[in-house]
C-alpha cells in the first residue's frame, strides 16, 4: 500500500469481539497515485485523500454456509475509500470501514466485487452515504501475491452510494448503476454529491 498510495498520515485500530483487530490507514492528498500536487495530476487527483484498512486480509473469508472454515484458503481483501479532501469530515470514516473490514470475521459474509455493504448510518457526518458498492481490484492498488496455498490479497475499492441508489441496485444490479454513474459523468470521489438520477 505504501508504494502505490505514499505514507499513512494517521491510523486508527478497532477490536471487535471475537475478531482480529482491524487497523484502517488515512494516505493523504497528493500521495504516488494521486500525483504531486501541482504536477501531471494538475489538481484532478492531488485532492485525493484515500482510506484503506489493514487487517481484514489476515483470515480468508470463509462461506457462512460451509460446516468447517478452511484457516487457510479462501479469498482474502483490504478495502480502499477514496475521496476528496477538504469538503466533509470525512476522517470519522474510519470507525465504518473498520466495521466493514471485520463483517467477514463478525458475520461471515464473503466481500466481493459488485456487493453492497451497509454501515447503517452515515459513513460520515451529514454523508449522504450509509452503503457502498465494492467495486473491481486491480487499478490502485495491485493484489498482493501470497506464498501457496494462500490466494492472493485483494485490495476492493468502495464506491459510496446513497440509499437510492443502495436500493436501485438492488433491482438493477452494479453494471446497471455503474452504467449509470457514468452516463451521467458522476463524481464518485465527491463527499457531498446528491445521488444520480435514476428515472
Amino acid at each position: 500500500m505504501r508504494s502505490a498510495l505514499g505514507e499513512p498520515d494517521a491510523r486508527a485500530a478497532v477490536t471487535f469481539l471475537g475478531t482480529d483487530r482491524i487497523e484502517v490507514l488515512r494516505f493523504p492528498a497528493g500521495g504516488p497515485a494521486g500525483g504531486p500536487v501541482g504536477g501531471p495530476a494538475g489538481g484532478q487527483e492531488s485532492d485525493i485523500v484515500r482510506y484503506a484498512t489493514l487487517g481484514m486480509a489476515a483470515q480468508p473469508m470463509a462461506d457462512p454456509t460451509a460446516a468447517l472454515a478452511d484457516p487457510v484458503k479462501g479469498p482474502r481483501a483490504e478495502l480502499v475509500l477514496s475521496v476528496r479532501s477538504g469538503l466533509a469530515d470525512t476522517d470519522k470514516v474510519l470507525r465504518p470501514l473498520a466495521v466493514l473490514a471485520a463483517s467477514p470475521q463478525v458475520e461471515g459474509v464473503i466481500v466481493t466485487p459488485g456487493a453492497s455493504l451497509d454501515v447503517g448510518e452515515a459513513l460520515w457526518p451529514g454523508a449522504p452515504f450509509t452503503s457502498v458498492l465494492v467495486a473491481e481490484p486491480g487499478g490502485l492498488v495491485e493484489d498482493l501475491e501470497l506464498d501457496a496455498p494462500l490466494d492472493p490479497v485483494r485490495f476492493l475499492p468502495l464506491l459510496p452510494m446513497t440509499p437510492n441508489e443502495a436500493a436501485w441496485k438492488r433491482v438493477h444490479g452494479a453494471p446497471a448503476l455503474q452504467e449509470r454513474w457514468l452516463t451521467h459523468g458522476t463524481d464518485l470521489r465527491d463527499p457531498s454529491r446528491r445521488s444520480v438520477p435514476l428515472d
